[in-house]
């Protein structure tokens, strides 16, 4: 890190630790008042990757990232964000037997006697990103404190700030599907990174629930020597069964996109489809070694 960009991000810091001590409501309007877009997304940039943010010509994979916040008004990423609505693309696209069961979805609650969805179950709000909460035994079944937690979701939206606009255009609403794998949340995640179709590299997330680590590993299931975010997850992961089927699902589902992420589940009976995410972390999520931030961005065409 240059000094130039040291001290830059020293004040970026400064000025992006004051701004979001205030409330959101207040933060979002005073800063959008104040700054524009394009000055906004670059001080995240700076604070966040620790580097200036060329919007010109992005070749970074985060750069690009803040270059769709800003200016991919794709409507298919509202629809295809929606947790509810994306299923049936994921039917007619890959098949109905990658999609979980949807036990309920609604904006309100049913009454507590229609509520007799077998445990474990989770709640997600189809229009976020971690609002999902898990009743994995019969001593989390507090309907009080369910309600209290998972209604208000319905009236959150993302803040302006965020320059995700695909997210706030989608109807709220409340999601009950069933827990895949055991009661413990020790299931992993594989997370497809898609480029034009083809599948380059899978992100893989194991033990979320208690102490998340994080490994990549490409195409051919050859680990990788980077991390992102999260400790390294210093184990071997052995190569999903169903891995061939993953990758077939991840790319056509994908297919129209110069860039989508494609989560997806491997279970005993098949995999899974979980969600697509066009806009990773926000772009924040630092690439360690730095370099294979490029390595992503020059995928991306």
């Amino acid at each position: 890190m240059t000094p130039l960009v040291r001290k830059a991000r020293k004040r970026a810091g400064y000025a992006y630790r004051w701004i979001t001590a205030k409330s959101r409501a207040t933060r979002d309007n005073w800063v959008t008042r104040t700054l524009s877009a394009e000055q906004i997304v670059a001080l995240q940039h700076l604070t966040h990757q620790h580097r200036f943010l060329s919007l010109q010509n992005p070749r970074t994979f985060n750069e690009k990232i803040q270059y769709r916040r800003l200016y991919e008004k794709n409507p298919r990423f509202s629809e295809l964000s929606d947790k509810v609505r994306v299923k049936d693309h994921v039917k007619t696209t890959i098949g109905a037997q990658f999609v979980i069961p949807t036990l309920w979805s609604g904006k309100t609650l049913p009454p507590v006697a229609a509520r007799s969805w077998p445990i474990p179950f989770v709640i997600k709000a189809n229009h976020g990103c971690e609002l999902n909460y898990f009743v994995r035994r019969e001593a989390h079944k507090d309907w009080t404190m369910i309600e209290e937690t998972c209604e208000p979701w319905l009236g959150r939206r993302h803040p302006k700030t965020a320059y995700e606009h695909w997210y706030n255009k989608i109807e709220p609403q409340l999601l009950i599907e069933p827990l895949l794998g055991d009661a413990e949340g020790s299931l992993i995640d594989y997370k497809f990174f898609v480029f034009g179709g083809r599948a380059e590299f899978v992100q893989v997330d194991t033990d979320r629930a208690f102490y998340h680590k994080r490994v990549f590993y490409d195409r051919h299931w050859t680990r990788q020597p980077f991390s992102v975010r999260y400790p390294l997850e210093p184990r071997e992961i052995e190569k999903p069964r169903h891995f061939a089927e993953m990758l077939d699902a991840a790319e056509e589902l994908a297919r129209e996109f110069s860039f989508v992420r494609v989560d997806l589940y491997d279970l005993d009976s098949g995999p899974k489809f979980g969600e697509l995410t066009f806009a990773p972390g926000r772009g924040w999520e630092r690439f360690h070694p730095v370099a294979y931030d490029r390595v992503f961005g020059d995928l991306w065409r």
